[in-house]
């Protein structure tokens, strides 16, 4: 039997847009403070873009403009906005999952306009879609998974029946805290490391997923 739901991360496993976004970071830190950004650090992967603003607002010892760093970031990834790459598996998986009538839906740490124009270009087949502004507490709080499921539909004793795509450290800690199967797709992270976390499978892509539960 399939789980009853299942939720997904967007960034690193739904799309590759580490270009898009850090596109955006690069051009906003330019019209900012009018030199180039650091690169960005693989341990930021998945967290708030707050926290990465923060980040690179810090090496140039400008803490203090975080936030404005953080809406011009916002601006600049809808202004000039770049159609992530799409991953494999992702169409099959959305396939399969509406056929067989399960709940599903993206909760990211990305911001809603962002997923939403993703998803529009894309033109991808998710309805219930989450950013960061949906949450108090972004991940690694469990609080983006457990909206997105219970918004679904889902009690919290269905939580023990629900998978969890995530690609980063951040994420999986937040579906296993919320009491979900965090499943880890091998993006930013190596199986041990995901495992490590809380992952209780892992697959390279959303493909080799899909191809383990319909086998």
């Amino acid at each position: 039997m399939l789980p009853k739901g299942f939720l997904f991360d967007f960034d690193g496993v739904v799309v590759d847009s580490k270009e898009s976004h850090y596109s955006a970071w690069a051009s906003a830190f330019r019209e900012l403070f009018n030199t180039e950004i650091a690169p960005f650090p693989k341990a930021h992967a998945g967290k708030s873009p707050m926290i990465i603003a923060e980040y690179f607002c810090s090496v140039i010892g400008e803490e203090k403009r975080a936030e404005e760093l953080f809406f011009l970031k916002d601006s600049h990834l809808d202004k000039y906005f770049k159609i992530p790459k799409l991953l494999p598996g992702v169409r099959e998986f959305t396939t399969l999952l509406s056929e067989e009538k399960i709940p599903y839906g993206i909760a990211s740490n990305a911001t809603k306009q962002f997923l939403e124009n993703s998803v529009h270009h894309l033109n991808l087949n998710f309805k219930t879609v989450f950013g960061v502004q949906d949450y108090i507490k972004p991940k690694p709080a469990p609080e983006a998974y457990i909206l997105l499921a219970e918004t679904l539909g889902f009690t919290t004793d269905d939580f023990k029946d629900i998978w969890v795509f995530e690609d980063s450290l951040t994420g999986t800690k937040a579906a296993k805290l919320a009491g979900m199967i965090p499943i880890g797709i091998l993006t930013e992270h190596n199986e041990k490391e995901l495992k490590g976390a809380g992952s209780v499978l892992v697959f390279p892509t959303l493909l080799e997923a899909y191809e383990h539960l319909t086998k």
